[in-house]
């Protein structure tokens, strides 16, 4: 399947254990759409947060986050694996 990068800009007051716990619902959420999210990072000052996720398409990657906590990304990239 191919991988995407998501980018959140949350802003101000993103804290990383709020976003572990979107993650979990992710996890919790992403089989109902073929998808399978890989890792996330978190940038805490700057208020971003970037997901990789291997899926049918980018429109799958973000109805998983929509139907699971509903902080879908603002953008997402195709993206390939070097190294």
């Amino acid at each position: 399947m191919p991988l995407f990068m998501d980018v959140h800009n949350v802003g101000d007051g993103l804290l990383a254990g709020d976003v572990a716990a979107a993650h979990e619902a992710d996890l919790a959420t992403q089989s109902d759409f073929g998808v399978n999210y890989l890792k996330y990072w978190v940038d805490e000052t700057g208020g971003k947060i970037f997901c990789l996720v291997d899926a049918p398409d980018a429109e799958a990657a973000g109805a998983v986050h929509r139907k699971a906590h509903g902080l879908v990304a603002d953008e997402i990239y195709p993206i390939s694996a070097q190294g």
